[in-house]
């Protein structure tokens, strides 16, 4: 009993903060989808494990602007619904037009993507984590 008292004593008393995790240097990117009509859109946000955020049944026009840690490289996909059309999408990188690609017809699908620097040059900023 002494011995698990004692433990508890030294856990309540050995209250060392953890360390904080270091935040991630990211990039911003600007995402633009320009059209009529509905669209799925598939882009790259700030995500550890790296995985696209889906957004369906938006109505077009579309802008998000999101940070993306660096070394990862953004993207932006659409797909177009059922009665098609004709939609673009457009990729900047910190305020620099990175990429644009048009999607045409009944389920027209068009990708833009770019290249962040690798984590460590020195470009991008601190993210908040």
């Amino acid at each position: 009993m002494l011995a698990c008292g004692g433990l508890v004593g030294y856990g309540v008393l050995n209250t060392k903060e953890e360390p904080k995790p270091r935040a991630v240097p990211t990039a911003e990117v600007t995402y633009e989808v320009t059209g009529t009509g509905t669209a799925e859109i598939a882009y790259l946000a700030r995500s550890e494990a790296g995985t696209a955020t889906i957004e369906k049944g938006v109505t077009l026009p579309w802008k998000k602007s999101v940070e993306v840690p660096l070394g990862k490289a953004p993207s932006v996909a659409i797909v177009l619904d059922e009665k098609g059309g004709r939609a673009s999408c457009t990729l900047a990188i910190q305020g620099q037009h990175v990429q644009r690609a048009t999607a045409m017809g009944e389920f027209g699908r068009a990708t833009c993507s770019g290249e962040l620097p690798a984590a460590g040059t020195g470009e991008g900023r601190p993210g908040n984590v």
